[in-house]
């Protein structure tokens, strides 16, 4: 039985987390949260071609599904390449789709928290029921072990 000394492949996740950690280092567009240019994955490509596509596309994904992205893209008038120049307009309907994706998102955590703070209530309320029950039992075996 032999036991491979090399460690395990990263996941598909990891590896577009450390993507898009480096392309937040190179490009200023990435760290800045800029809108970026349709077709940034192509001038991607070109600057470094050794790119795993489908991890580029991870890192794009959860790049622009950040909620720092997203409030960007809400407000912005224009589109930037790598190097940080305006190439294009904003559309109206993509700042309506990030306004769209903020408010579902917003309304998701905030159902989120309700449920989570009435499964606690609840919880409480059994937990206050139980002792309220243990106690009843408790007087009930005191005043029958009198006698």
């Amino acid at each position: 039985m032999t036991v491979s000394s090399q460690p395990a492949a990263p996941s598909p996740i990891q590896s577009a987390r450390a993507l898009l950690k480096q392309l937040q280092e190179q490009f200023t567009v990435f760290r800045d949260c800029q809108p970026l240019a349709i077709g940034v994955d192509k001038q991607l490509h070109a600057v470094l071609p050794d790119l795993d596509r489908k991890t580029l596309r991870l890192a794009l994904r959860t790049h622009t599904a950040s909620l720092r992205y997203l409030k960007t893209m809400e407000k912005a008038s224009q589109r930037f390449d790598l190097e940080g120049n305006a190439v294009a307009e904003v559309t109206e309907e993509h700042r309506a789709h990030a306004t769209t994706t903020l408010r579902e998102r917003f309304r998701k955590e905030a159902e989120r928290k309700r449920a989570q703070a009435e499964a606690e209530r609840a919880a409480k309320a059994a937990e206050k029921a139980e002792q309220q029950h243990a106690a009843k039992l408790n007087q009930l075996a005191a005043k029958f072990s009198k006698r």
